[in-house]
Protein backbone atom coordinates (compact mmCIF):
# COMPACT_ATOMS: atom_id res chain seq x y z
CA UNK A 1 0.00 0.00 0.00
CA UNK A 2 1.25 3.46 -0.94
CA UNK A 3 0.31 6.49 1.15
CA UNK A 4 -0.43 9.63 -0.88
CA UNK A 5 -1.03 13.00 0.78
CA UNK A 6 -1.52 15.47 -2.10
CA UNK A 7 -3.93 15.74 -5.01
CA UNK A 8 -1.01 16.17 -7.37
CA UNK A 9 0.42 12.80 -6.35
CA UNK A 10 -2.99 11.17 -6.55
CA UNK A 11 -3.60 12.55 -10.04
CA UNK A 12 -0.45 10.84 -11.30
CA UNK A 13 -1.81 7.42 -10.32
CA UNK A 14 -5.24 8.25 -11.72
CA UNK A 15 -3.80 9.36 -15.05
CA UNK A 16 -1.62 6.25 -15.23
CA UNK A 17 -4.76 4.12 -14.84
CA UNK A 18 -6.70 6.21 -17.38
CA UNK A 19 -3.79 5.68 -19.77
CA UNK A 20 -4.16 1.90 -19.20
CA UNK A 21 -0.70 1.66 -17.59
CA UNK A 22 -2.07 0.10 -14.38
CA UNK A 23 -3.98 -3.16 -14.49
CA UNK A 24 -5.62 -2.71 -11.08
CA UNK A 25 -5.83 0.48 -9.04
CA UNK A 26 -7.37 0.32 -5.55
CA UNK A 27 -8.02 3.83 -4.26
CA UNK A 28 -8.74 4.11 -0.54
CA UNK A 29 -9.63 7.29 1.34
CA UNK A 30 -12.27 8.94 3.48
CA UNK A 31 -15.57 10.18 2.03
CA UNK A 32 -15.79 13.63 0.51
CA UNK A 33 -12.22 13.88 -0.77
CA UNK A 34 -13.13 14.01 -4.45
CA UNK A 35 -11.60 10.64 -5.37
CA UNK A 36 -14.47 9.63 -7.64
CA UNK A 37 -14.66 13.06 -9.27
CA UNK A 38 -10.96 13.04 -10.15
CA UNK A 39 -11.20 9.58 -11.66
CA UNK A 40 -14.35 10.41 -13.66
CA UNK A 41 -12.76 13.53 -15.09
CA UNK A 42 -9.71 11.55 -16.22
CA UNK A 43 -11.38 8.57 -17.91
CA UNK A 44 -12.04 8.28 -21.64
CA UNK A 45 -15.69 8.67 -22.74
CA UNK A 46 -16.20 4.93 -23.10
CA UNK A 47 -15.80 3.23 -19.73
CA UNK A 48 -17.85 1.27 -17.22
CA UNK A 49 -18.82 2.70 -13.82
CA UNK A 50 -20.37 0.35 -11.24
CA UNK A 51 -21.52 2.31 -8.21
CA UNK A 52 -23.04 1.52 -4.81
CA UNK A 53 -24.71 -1.78 -4.01
CA UNK A 54 -24.48 -4.24 -6.87
CA UNK A 55 -24.76 -8.00 -7.01
CA UNK A 56 -22.06 -10.22 -8.42
CA UNK A 57 -24.42 -11.05 -11.30
CA UNK A 58 -24.93 -7.36 -11.99
CA UNK A 59 -21.16 -6.88 -12.02
CA UNK A 60 -20.82 -9.72 -14.55
CA UNK A 61 -23.39 -8.09 -16.83
CA UNK A 62 -21.64 -4.71 -16.57
CA UNK A 63 -18.29 -6.32 -17.31
CA UNK A 64 -19.80 -7.76 -20.50
CA UNK A 65 -21.43 -4.47 -21.48
CA UNK A 66 -18.11 -2.65 -21.06
CA UNK A 67 -15.74 -5.42 -22.07
CA UNK A 68 -12.31 -4.21 -23.18
CA UNK A 69 -13.02 -0.81 -21.58
CA UNK A 70 -11.78 0.59 -18.28
CA UNK A 71 -13.98 -0.51 -15.38
CA UNK A 72 -14.46 1.36 -12.11
CA UNK A 73 -16.14 -0.10 -9.02
CA UNK A 74 -17.10 2.77 -6.73
CA UNK A 75 -18.21 2.45 -3.10
CA UNK A 76 -18.70 -1.31 -3.13
CA UNK A 77 -17.23 -2.03 0.31
CA UNK A 78 -19.94 -4.56 1.21
CA UNK A 79 -19.20 -6.76 -1.80
CA UNK A 80 -15.92 -7.88 -0.31
CA UNK A 81 -17.92 -10.08 2.04
CA UNK A 82 -19.64 -11.79 -0.91
CA UNK A 83 -17.85 -14.87 -2.22
CA UNK A 84 -19.21 -14.63 -5.77
CA UNK A 85 -18.23 -10.98 -6.06
CA UNK A 86 -14.68 -11.65 -4.93
CA UNK A 87 -14.42 -14.62 -7.30
CA UNK A 88 -15.53 -12.42 -10.20
CA UNK A 89 -13.18 -9.60 -9.27
CA UNK A 90 -10.25 -12.01 -8.96
CA UNK A 91 -10.91 -13.21 -12.52
CA UNK A 92 -11.34 -9.69 -13.81
CA UNK A 93 -8.17 -8.46 -12.11
CA UNK A 94 -5.83 -11.21 -13.27
CA UNK A 95 -2.45 -9.85 -14.30
CA UNK A 96 -2.79 -11.41 -17.78
CA UNK A 97 -3.76 -9.01 -20.56
CA UNK A 98 -6.76 -11.13 -21.61
CA UNK A 99 -9.04 -12.42 -18.85
CA UNK A 100 -11.85 -14.96 -19.10
CA UNK A 101 -15.02 -14.40 -17.08
CA UNK A 102 -17.63 -17.10 -16.52
CA UNK A 103 -21.09 -17.26 -14.94
CA UNK A 104 -22.51 -20.72 -14.37
CA UNK A 105 -26.00 -19.87 -13.15
CA UNK A 106 -28.86 -17.65 -14.26
CA UNK A 107 -28.54 -18.91 -17.81
CA UNK A 108 -32.12 -17.93 -18.68
CA UNK A 109 -31.54 -14.33 -17.64
CA UNK A 110 -28.24 -14.22 -19.52
CA UNK A 111 -29.85 -15.65 -22.63
CA UNK A 112 -32.67 -13.12 -22.48
CA UNK A 113 -30.12 -10.29 -22.17
CA UNK A 114 -27.96 -11.84 -24.91
CA UNK A 115 -24.99 -12.15 -22.57
CA UNK A 116 -22.79 -15.25 -22.96
CA UNK A 117 -21.98 -17.35 -19.87
CA UNK A 118 -18.30 -17.04 -20.79
CA UNK A 119 -16.36 -14.24 -22.47
CA UNK A 120 -12.92 -12.70 -22.76
CA UNK A 121 -12.01 -9.11 -21.91
CA UNK A 122 -8.97 -6.86 -21.63
CA UNK A 123 -10.59 -4.44 -19.18
CA UNK A 124 -8.42 -2.85 -16.53
CA UNK A 125 -10.02 -2.17 -13.15
CA UNK A 126 -10.10 0.58 -10.54
CA UNK A 127 -11.76 0.09 -7.15
CA UNK A 128 -12.71 3.09 -4.99
CA UNK A 129 -13.31 2.40 -1.31
CA UNK A 130 -13.78 4.51 1.80
CA UNK A 131 -12.58 1.73 4.08
CA UNK A 132 -10.52 -1.04 2.52
CA UNK A 133 -10.29 -4.12 4.73
CA UNK A 134 -8.41 -7.31 4.06
CA UNK A 135 -11.22 -9.49 5.37
CA UNK A 136 -9.94 -12.86 4.15
CA UNK A 137 -7.35 -14.52 1.96
CA UNK A 138 -9.46 -13.95 -1.17
CA UNK A 139 -9.51 -10.19 -0.62
CA UNK A 140 -5.80 -10.31 0.13
CA UNK A 141 -5.20 -12.15 -3.14
CA UNK A 142 -7.19 -9.48 -4.99
CA UNK A 143 -5.22 -6.71 -3.31
CA UNK A 144 -1.95 -8.39 -4.25
CA UNK A 145 -2.84 -8.09 -7.95
CA UNK A 146 -2.75 -4.29 -8.04
CA UNK A 147 -1.63 -0.99 -6.59
CA UNK A 148 -3.33 0.08 -3.35
CA UNK A 149 -3.29 3.84 -2.79
CA UNK A 150 -4.26 5.24 0.60
CA UNK A 151 -5.19 8.90 0.11
CA UNK A 152 -4.64 10.89 3.31
CA UNK A 153 -4.58 14.61 2.52
CA UNK A 154 -4.31 17.25 5.23
CA UNK A 155 -7.16 19.65 5.95
CA UNK A 156 -5.14 22.41 4.25
CA UNK A 157 -4.60 20.24 1.15
CA UNK A 158 -8.35 19.58 0.89
CA UNK A 159 -9.10 23.25 1.51
CA UNK A 160 -6.80 24.33 -1.30
CA UNK A 161 -8.28 21.79 -3.71
CA UNK A 162 -11.82 22.92 -2.83
CA UNK A 163 -11.01 26.46 -3.95
CA UNK A 164 -10.93 25.21 -7.52
CA UNK A 165 -14.67 24.62 -7.69
CA UNK A 166 -16.39 26.16 -4.62
CA UNK A 167 -18.18 29.52 -4.77
CA UNK A 168 -19.17 30.77 -1.28
CA UNK A 169 -16.32 32.96 -0.02
CA UNK A 170 -17.84 33.46 3.44
CA UNK A 171 -18.20 29.74 4.14
CA UNK A 172 -14.81 29.06 2.57
CA UNK A 173 -13.07 31.61 4.79
CA UNK A 174 -14.87 30.32 7.88
CA UNK A 175 -13.60 26.80 7.27
CA UNK A 176 -10.14 28.24 6.60
CA UNK A 177 -10.16 29.78 10.06
CA UNK A 178 -10.94 26.43 11.68
CA UNK A 179 -8.74 24.00 9.78
CA UNK A 180 -6.86 23.37 13.02
CA UNK A 181 -9.98 21.70 14.43
CA UNK A 182 -10.50 19.34 11.50
CA UNK A 183 -9.07 15.85 11.89
CA UNK A 184 -11.15 14.21 9.15
CA UNK A 185 -11.14 16.64 6.21
CA UNK A 186 -13.92 16.52 3.63
CA UNK A 187 -15.03 18.74 0.77
CA UNK A 188 -18.60 18.05 1.83
CA UNK A 189 -18.23 20.42 4.78
CA UNK A 190 -18.15 23.35 2.37
CA UNK A 191 -21.30 22.26 0.57
CA UNK A 192 -23.17 21.66 3.81
CA UNK A 193 -22.02 25.01 5.19
CA UNK A 194 -23.29 26.75 2.06
CA UNK A 195 -26.65 25.01 2.32
CA UNK A 196 -26.99 25.90 6.02
CA UNK A 197 -26.10 29.54 5.37
CA UNK A 198 -28.59 29.83 2.49
CA UNK A 199 -31.26 28.36 4.77
CA UNK A 200 -30.80 31.15 7.32
CA UNK A 201 -29.72 28.74 10.06
CA UNK A 202 -26.95 29.29 12.61
CA UNK A 203 -24.55 27.83 10.08
CA UNK A 204 -21.31 28.67 11.89
CA UNK A 205 -22.28 26.80 15.04
CA UNK A 206 -23.76 23.88 13.09
CA UNK A 207 -20.79 23.61 10.75
CA UNK A 208 -18.41 23.46 13.70
CA UNK A 209 -20.34 20.45 14.98
CA UNK A 210 -19.50 18.73 11.70
CA UNK A 211 -15.84 19.65 11.44
CA UNK A 212 -14.77 19.38 15.09
CA UNK A 213 -13.46 16.14 16.49
CA UNK A 214 -15.09 16.65 19.95
CA UNK A 215 -18.64 15.42 20.44
CA UNK A 216 -21.36 18.11 20.29
CA UNK A 217 -21.67 18.02 24.12
CA UNK A 218 -17.95 18.60 24.63
CA UNK A 219 -16.93 21.87 26.31
CA UNK A 220 -14.11 22.22 23.80
CA UNK A 221 -16.66 22.40 21.00
CA UNK A 222 -18.71 24.96 22.94
CA UNK A 223 -15.63 27.16 23.29
CA UNK A 224 -14.89 26.82 19.56
CA UNK A 225 -18.47 27.81 18.74
CA UNK A 226 -18.32 30.87 21.01
CA UNK A 227 -15.04 31.97 19.47
CA UNK A 228 -16.63 31.73 16.02
CA UNK A 229 -19.84 33.54 16.97
CA UNK A 230 -19.77 37.11 15.57
CA UNK A 231 -22.19 38.31 18.28
CA UNK A 232 -19.38 38.34 20.84
CA UNK A 233 -16.69 41.00 20.52
CA UNK A 234 -14.44 40.15 23.49
CA UNK A 235 -13.21 37.09 25.36
CA UNK A 236 -15.01 38.31 28.47
CA UNK A 237 -18.33 38.30 26.61
CA UNK A 238 -17.61 34.77 25.43
CA UNK A 239 -16.62 33.66 28.95
CA UNK A 240 -19.91 35.03 30.28
CA UNK A 241 -21.87 33.19 27.58
CA UNK A 242 -19.91 30.02 28.35
CA UNK A 243 -21.04 30.22 31.98
CA UNK A 244 -24.65 31.00 31.04
CA UNK A 245 -24.74 28.03 28.68
CA UNK A 246 -23.66 25.67 31.45
CA UNK A 247 -20.06 25.20 30.41
CA UNK A 248 -18.63 26.16 33.76
CA UNK A 249 -16.90 29.13 35.32
CA UNK A 250 -14.69 31.74 33.62
CA UNK A 251 -11.55 29.84 34.58
CA UNK A 252 -12.89 26.73 32.82
CA UNK A 253 -13.57 28.77 29.68
CA UNK A 254 -10.00 30.07 29.53
CA UNK A 255 -8.68 26.59 30.30
CA UNK A 256 -10.43 25.19 27.25
CA UNK A 257 -9.33 28.13 25.12
CA UNK A 258 -5.76 27.04 25.84
CA UNK A 259 -6.65 23.42 25.03
CA UNK A 260 -7.76 24.25 21.51
CA UNK A 261 -5.24 23.12 18.86
CA UNK A 262 -3.06 25.96 17.55
CA UNK A 263 -4.39 27.67 14.45
CA UNK A 264 -3.04 26.65 11.07
CA UNK A 265 -1.54 29.39 8.92
CA UNK A 266 -3.72 29.40 5.82
CA UNK A 267 -2.92 31.59 2.82
CA UNK A 268 -5.77 33.86 1.72
CA UNK A 269 -7.48 32.40 -1.34
CA UNK A 270 -10.00 34.38 -3.39
CA UNK A 271 -12.46 32.04 -5.08
CA UNK A 272 -12.79 32.35 -8.84
CA UNK A 273 -16.49 31.44 -8.70
CA UNK A 274 -19.08 33.46 -6.79
CA UNK A 275 -22.23 31.41 -7.40
CA UNK A 276 -23.23 27.75 -7.84
CA UNK A 277 -23.75 26.26 -11.31
CA UNK A 278 -26.79 27.69 -13.09
CA UNK A 279 -28.92 24.57 -13.02
CA UNK A 280 -32.33 23.64 -11.75
CA UNK A 281 -32.49 22.41 -8.15
CA UNK A 282 -32.90 18.76 -9.12
CA UNK A 283 -30.12 18.96 -11.69
CA UNK A 284 -27.91 20.77 -9.20
CA UNK A 285 -28.25 18.12 -6.52
CA UNK A 286 -27.57 15.46 -9.10
CA UNK A 287 -24.35 17.29 -9.92
CA UNK A 288 -23.34 17.17 -6.25
CA UNK A 289 -24.17 13.48 -6.00
CA UNK A 290 -22.10 12.73 -9.06
CA UNK A 291 -19.23 14.75 -7.63
CA UNK A 292 -19.20 13.50 -4.06
CA UNK A 293 -21.65 10.60 -3.79
CA UNK A 294 -24.53 10.84 -1.35
CA UNK A 295 -24.04 13.86 0.93
CA UNK A 296 -25.33 11.96 3.92
CA UNK A 297 -22.42 9.54 3.99
CA UNK A 298 -20.26 11.50 6.34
Amino acid sequence: MYTVTTYEELRKFVLAFADTQLGLLILVGGPGLGKSRMLKESLPPKHGWIEGSSTAFGMYCKAWEHRDQLLVFDDIDGLFRDRDSIRLLKLLCQTERVKTLTWNSGSTTLKHARIPPRFKTTSKVAIISNDWQTLNENVEALQDRGHVIEFRPSALEVHTATSGWFWDQEVFDFVAGHLHLITTPSQRYYLKGWELRKSGLDWRSLLLQLVCQPAPQDKLLLVAQLLADPRYQTQEERATAFTQLGGGCRATFYLYVRKLPPRVEVPKIILAKSSPPEKGQSDYWQLLRNRFGQLGNG
